[in-house]
């Protein structure tokens, strides 16, 4: 049984959808998208999701395809009619279709799909485990604040991680750390969790929001600030966070151990807290 996907106010199977080749999305990369978490069939982290939604649009001066209690309810209705009980929703708007033309076009409206995806969420194998980084040249433009679609430089570093046989890259610039491929990157050093500041150079990490969030709940002693590629080699901890992981923890980079080679204490607690904090939204929600 195929997928029930959203375009534009339909629900068709996925082998239907259709989308114009003049959307701006397909000819420019001229949109933006959100992906977010499923857990025992509720959608979790909804405030922050629609906060950077807001906020990535308005960036880019693209409007509400629809109400956000509209956008929410779309989202809802492909985790029903798909009965979801863990994973994601991907969604994605983008200025819509026009005849191919660099400047923005008067009056189009914007296009709007999703669709959703079962994973492994909760319960990731790779957290006992923990992952392999590679480090990447970061070739990506200077407004990665913004959650866009054109995510050609992201794709070409995630190759070059998977094919030197890691799960994920992180990007590095001038010599220090930018974020992970699809991620957040932190190290921790004598019980420390470090992590790049927010800028235009980072995307605003909503699980990075919410474990910084936890951190200080705990005490955890927080540093935003860059650290480098050495410094990351050499620390007692390292890990990643985005909306498929939660947080998972990073055992080598480049293949040099990281630590004792072992997911760290830090790292397991705070993930531990952050499955307790979706579950607890996910039953309150249900």
């Amino acid at each position: 049984m195929s997928r029930i996907v959203y375009v534009n106010g339909q629900y068709p199977q996925e082998e239907d959808a259709k989308i114009s080749i003049f959307d701006r999305g397909f000819i420019f990369g001229d949109g933006v998208y959100e992906v977010v978490p499923v857990i025992n069939g509720q959608l979790v982290d909804k405030e922050y999701f629609l906060q950077r939604l807001d906020r990535s649009l308005g960036e880019l001066s693209i409007a509400w395809p629809c109400s956000k209690q509209e956008y929410l309810q779309v989202m809802q209705q492909l985790v029903l009619r798909n009965k979801l009980q863990e994973g994601v929703v991907y969604s994605q708007v983008t200025r819509g279709i026009a005849d191919r033309s660099f400047p923005f076009p008067a009056d189009t409206a914007p296009s709007f799909v999703a669709f959703t995806s079962a994973m492994q969420i909760l319960e990731n194998p790779d957290a006992a485990t923990g992952i392999a980084v590679a480090t990447t040249d970061d070739l990506r433009w200077k407004r990665r604040d913004i959650k866009s679609i054109n995510l050609l430089a992201q794709c070409l570093a995630k190759q070059d991680a998977v094919s030197r046989g890691a799960s994920e890259g992180w990007m590095v610039e001038d010599g220090f750390v930018t974020e992970g491929v699809t991620s957040t990157a932190y190290i921790v050093k004598e019980g420390k969790v470090i992590t790049r500041p927010l800028s235009n150079l980072i995307l605003p990490g909503i699980r990075r929001r919410t474990l910084l969030e936890i951190s200080q709940q705990q005490g955890i002693e927080l540093e935003e600030r860059l650290f480098t590629v050495d410094e990351a080699l050499h620390a007692d901890e390292a890990f990643i966070s985005s909306a498929t992981t939660i947080a998972l923890p990073v055992v080598s980079i480049d293949g040099h151990v990281i630590g004792d080679g072992k997911p760290g204490v830090i790292c397991m607690k705070l993930r531990e807290l952050y499955k307790k904090r979706l579950v607890e939204e996910a039953g309150a929600s249900s």
